[in-house]
């Protein structure tokens, strides 16, 4: 099953279409989406944004060490959702997680300038703990 949500960022007028798809994490993807609308403040780790924990539940699912450019995902260590814009400070070439994470989607709708972009919501949402939504 896919669904498509939106990620909200009041602090900048803007939101992401994220496609849910219970592939590879059926259980967590039904957790999210019992639990939406999803009020979270969001943090920064290179270029992944990530919430602080959630109200979503899950262990890991066909947990991944890897993921893709523009994936979304669950932290089960954190209870948290992360949305990766590109490398973390583990990253060389490939797109690490801090530890595993239940791939649970993909962020469909993508800034053209994703520094600058990540740079905003880094400005307008993580130093002023203003919450965005998962809805």
């Amino acid at each position: 099953m896919k669904k498509l949500v939106a990620l909200d960022f009041p602090g900048l007028a803007e939101s992401a279409q994220i496609e849910l798809d219970d592939a590879d994490s059926p259980a967590t993807v039904r957790a999210i989406i019992e639990n939406l609308p999803i009020k979270m403040t969001i943090e920064r780790w290179g270029d992944e944004l990530y919430s602080e924990p959630t109200p979503v539940r899950a262990g890991e699912e066909n947990a991944k060490s890897e993921v893709k450019l523009f994936d979304v995902a669950y932290w089960p260590e954190g209870n948290a959702l992360c949305f990766f814009y590109g490398h973390t400070p583990m990253s060389r070439e490939k797109i690490l997680p801090y530890s595993p994470v239940n791939v649970v989607g993909r962020i469909k709708t993508r800034p053209k300038d994703v520094a600058r972009f990540l740079d905003a919501v880094e400005r307008a949402h993580v130093r002023k703990k203003v919450q965005v939504v998962l809805r």
